[in-house]
């Protein structure tokens, strides 16, 4: 956030923070001395926080509709709003929960009431940092509101031990019982608590971040050195494995002018991500960006990566002139044929192209459900499923092994390729699947990559169609050299794997379904083939790639 909310908002989110507050106070009070009072009290007071969240929302959305505002922030800000209302309203609601659990027990003696009110004391301090912290986009007051949550963490796992022993003693059960769902509550006010500093530093940098990913980009920026100046970050992408990509900026940078950029997630993911850099530069030195840093936290970790000048293969193609495309394709053969020829290894290895798609195949019926169909008969020609044709793919595959190894990229998308027109250079990022492996591996996956761009103007499409030919025929030219004779026919199966799992990812029923026919026509194809001519086996290519 870099501006205050608009004065009727900020107001109400002020009485809103003041409301949980005081229901949270008479908690803390029918903790001390339980009355029947103090309940009714507090339950009766359900509509006035809720009229306060509505009158946040409302008046949230009439200046997001109004579209007047210059400010490009306020968006964000106002969206940040209507999550924190949400959560303090969501607060009142777990603080009556919790009320109507005690209600039930005759003696809280039993249930250490000191400690409850210690937990609620707790969130409480919490509640007084949101409205500062909103109001003067204050990160630092956003991550001590945040931080409550480990000291809440530690004190509900005393209590669940405490409750839990006590059980066993099998003593005053229902009380125990519902002190621990009183515990829990409380546990989830302090995950509402931490969600709230979330949106809060989320708003303050301009893009959505948790906890962990604050603290990791902080440690990772720190690692940059003789860096005076603030530095920004801009969302870059979200990965399909859940991980988020942003370019860290300087205030003099130029356009595209990132310092670095940092990749989170997972920690498994982001680990394979670094080990994969790691690999290729052992194994092939220069092409994949170097890691500047490497943090890691609870179960998410971060990477801070050289950023690398130039334009991904899908800008490429899809907005510079021919003779820039034509240059980059040229020293991307070269690379290829490079990297074949250093990492060679005399072992034979098996891609598994049909094992892959069999592993994807739900996914892809999830969202093409018309795809799903079983055995058909049709004027007395018999139609198998996709499901049937696969299975026997995958049996005839079992004899198709690759006669070498080479090191792959493992996910060779023209956006994981970037050509550097300066200094002429091809470089590889996203190389957390790269391992040793049919190269034709990479090769299918790129050209159905180049086939997949949404992309209906005609010139257009015939560059790219171009492009993943000439990736095509290199290969070719690679596999009569090393006298590789069942290329044509892993080839076959790899485009038909990725053809078909690419549809996962489109919504546009035409284009879904002529994909997934060519990876049934494919699949038919080699299952039509004699493997005893293998080497006389050609893929139509023209009939498949030129729509």
């Amino acid at each position: 956030m870099t501006t205050r909310p608009p004065k009727s908002i900020e107001d109400n989110l002020r009485f809103l923070c003041v409301e949980v507050d005081s229901q949270l106070a008479s908690f803390e009070q029918f903790l001390e001395t339980p009355t029947t009072a103090i309940a009714h009290r507090l339950l009766d007071r359900r509509g006035y926080a809720y009229n306060l969240k509505m009158r946040i929302h409302n008046d949230c959305m009439r200046r997001l509709s109004a579209k007047k505002h210059r400010r490009s922030s306020l968006p964000q800000m106002l969206r940040s709003i209507e999550l924190i209302a949400t959560d303090l309203e969501r607060l009142t609601e777990l603080t009556r929960d919790c009320v109507r659990h005690l209600q039930e027990v005759d003696d809280l003696a039993g249930l250490e009431p000191q400690a409850l009110r210690a937990m609620v004391e707790s969130i409480r301090s919490g509640i007084q940092l949101v409205e500062p912290a909103v109001a003067e986009n204050d990160t630092p007051l956003a991550l001590r509101l945040g931080q409550l949550q480990n000291g809440l963490e530690k004190a509900y796992r005393l209590r669940l031990a405490s409750y839990v022993a006590a059980l066993k003693k099998k003593d005053n059960t229902e009380a125990l019982t519902r002190g621990l769902f009183v515990a829990h509550a409380i546990r989830q006010m302090a995950a509402t608590l931490l969600h709230i500093s979330e949106v809060i530093i989320s708003a303050n940098l301009g893009q959505p971040v948790n906890f962990e990913r604050y603290h990791s980009l902080q440690s990772l920026v720190d690692d940059i050195d003789n860096r005076e100046e603030a530095l920004s970050i801009e969302p870059l992408a979200e990965t399909r494995s859940g991980s988020a990509i942003s370019g860290i900026r300087s205030p003099n940078a130029r356009e595209n002018g990132y310092v670095a950029i940092f990749k989170d997630g997972v920690k498994r993911k982001v680990k394979e991500e670094r080990q994969g850099v790691e690999s290729w530069h052992e194994i092939y030195p220069g092409l994949a960006p170097k890691i500047l840093s490497y943090q890691k936290r609870g179960q998410s970790a971060a990477l801070l990566i050289e950023h690398l000048p130039g334009f991904t293969f899908e800008h490429l193609l899809l907005n510079e002139s021919t003779e820039l495309v034509d240059e980059a394709v040229k020293y991307l053969t070269r690379t290829l044929r490079s990297v074949w020829q250093e990492t060679f290894t005399p072992e034979g290895v098996a891609a598994r192209h049909m094992q892959q798609l069999q592993k994807r195949l739900d996914d892809v019926y999830k969202i093409h459900p018309e795809f799903h169909r079983g055995d058909l008969r049709l004027c007395g020609v018999d139609l198998p499923a996709f499901d049937t044709l696969v299975e026997q793919a995958k049996e005839r595959e079992a004899s198709l092994v690759a006669p070498f190894a080479v090191y792959i990229h493992g996910d060779f998308n023209v956006d994981n390729i970037i050509y550097d027109p300066l200094e002429k250079r091809i470089n590889f990022i996203d190389l957390h699947r790269s391992s040793y492996m049919d190269y034709v591996q990479d090769v299918s996956v790129f050209m159905v990559s180049n086939y997949r761009l949404q992309i209906r103007d005609a010139p257009l499409r015939e560059r790219i169609m171009r492009v993943a030919m000439e990736i095509y025929r290199v290969a070719r030219r690679h596999a009569n050299q090393q006298q590789d004779t069942t290329f044509e026919l892993r080839l076959a199966l790899g485009l038909a794997r990725s053809f078909a799992t690419s549809t996962r990812f489109i919504l546009d029923k035409s284009l879904a379904r002529s994909m997934f026919l060519r990876a049934r026509f494919l699949i038919e194809l080699v299952l039509a083939a004699d493997i005893d001519k293998a080497d006389k086996f050609r893929i139509p290519l023209k009939e498949i790639f030129v729509d």
